[in-house]
């Protein structure tokens, strides 16, 4: 879709809106990383901001082929507003299908359960022997 090879996470095959295919692309900031603490103590959802908005820069391209979507969330659970209403979206376009109303939340938390997941991964490859130490932690959990 772009010239350097690039490509979003994700599209429709069919057209979400106005005719167009929807794109999305996910990304996660690291609340805590020492270069955006300054402006995350300040403003929940500050580094989630901030990486949307270079996603949008770098898929800018895509604006007359597509409806693009960033998914931008931060490692604390943020994640920003434009995010939560694709992932709203899509669960009611779920829902209409499946008539099921709780799709919405079994959506949030199955995205909750693997920010979760991806946070004690990160966490655990700082030990040195985070091997053993993930094997011993999903033998007991």
């Amino acid at each position: 879709m772009r010239q350097d090879g690039k490509r979003p996470d994700g599209t429709t095959l069919l057209p979400w809106a106005r005719g167009k295919p929807m794109a999305c692309d996910v990304t996660v900031a690291d609340t805590y990383t020492e270069s955006r603490l300054a402006s995350t103590t300040l403003a929940a959802g500050a580094a989630a901001d901030k990486a949307a908005a270079n996603k949008e820069i770098k898929y800018s391209a895509l604006a007359s082929t597509h409806i693009f979507f960033p998914v931008a969330f931060e490692t604390s659970g943020v994640m920003i507003r434009l995010a939560v209403d694709l992932v709203s979206e899509i669960s009611r376009r779920i829902s209409s299908v499946t008539e099921d109303t709780r799709e919405t939340m079994f959506l949030f938390q199955r995205l909750s359960v693997a920010l979760q997941k991806g946070n004690a991964l990160s966490f655990l490859a700082t030990f040195a022997n985070s091997a053993v130490i993930f094997v011993a932690v999903v033998h007991f959990v």
